[in-house]
């Protein structure tokens, strides 16, 4: 059973920040960067107060400085009650983080100790006792921010329970490839595509000329409403299979248009039936 208190740690660079916004979907109250010195005080206020804090998740890291990771140990087993939290450790190759910190020149939390290779070996020694209490360990070296998420998401939204927790939906563009780690995969791109009409173009399918321009349309019902039936035909048999998160992947050219409205749609009509819906627009992110 997933615990009310989630701490995550790990390398700076490594997704942190993603992880928690990960999280926040899944109905987490999330604090970014909380003082160590303050976890004990946290703890005994969320286990206090079920109702007000059913699922928090803190992320520490290496901005509290040297002397911050060398005390998380020892606060991480002065915490009141038997294990009252769960932890996500992320980890990233070092070739990788040094070209993240290169890309978006961002200055490593440990910089003060020399150059960024340096930092990232004195950030990882600090945090190896933190690793070893990991729960789960992820590591960040091939995903991307969409990847993670759904990482994060399979990790801790496990349920003991024989149901499907959480319905994950995604657009993307076939001309920058298929996400990895999906479930299932539809092809929108046999509809027809605002793409080529006068004034659509620098729209997306968020907006209502372009709904309007694809509702006008007969076929795009129909694609909307076969995936709409096989996906609650299958939902009952993926979980008694144990999935906990079912991601479903719907794409066209270049992920703007088509794709994008019926994740939308099909998000919109699943949440009215009571179906926890995560809605991931890939090409939007960027």
């Amino acid at each position: 059973m997933t615990s009310p208190l989630i701490i995550i740690s790990g390398l700076s660079g490594s997704g942190k920040t993603v992880a928690l916004h990960a999280l926040e979907d899944l109905g987490y109250y999330c604090v970014d960067n909380l003082p160590g010195g303050l976890l004990p005080e946290l703890a005994r206020e969320v286990r206090s107060q079920p109702d007000r804090y059913p699922r928090v998740a803190i992320g520490i890291d290496a901005r509290s400085g040297p002397e911050g990771l060398e005390r998380m140990p020892e606060l991480l087993d002065s915490l009141p009650g038997d294990r009252p939290f769960q932890l996500l450790f992320l980890d990233t190759d070092e070739k990788v983080l040094v070209r993240r910190f290169s890309e978006t020149r961002r200055r490593h939390p440990l910089s003060d100790l020399g150059g960024v290779e340096t930092a990232i070996a004195a950030e990882r020694q600090l945090l190896e006792p933190i690793r070893e209490k990991a729960d789960w360990i992820i590591d960040t070296s091939e995903s991307n921010i969409h990847q993670l998420r759904r990482q994060v998401w399979r990790a801790i939204g496990v349920t003991e329970n024989e149901s499907v927790q959480s319905l994950v939906l995604e657009s993307f563009a076939f001309k920058r490839g298929v996400p990895r780690d999906v479930d299932m995969v539809f092809d929108a791109r046999c509809l027809p595509n605002p793409h080529w009409q006068p004034g659509l173009r620098a729209h997306t399918g968020l907006e209502e000329q372009v709904r309007e321009y694809l509702e006008s349309h007969p076929i795009v019902d129909e694609f909307c409403g076969d995936i709409l039936a096989f996906v609650r035909r299958w939902l009952p048999a993926l979980a008694e299979d144990q999935r906990s998160l079912v991601t479903v992947a719907i794409g066209c050219t270049g992920g703007q248009h088509r794709s994008v409205y019926i994740v939308d749609r099909i998000a919109r009509e699943l949440r009215e039936e009571g179906v926890r819906v995560l809605v991931s627009h890939r090409e939007l992110e960027q």
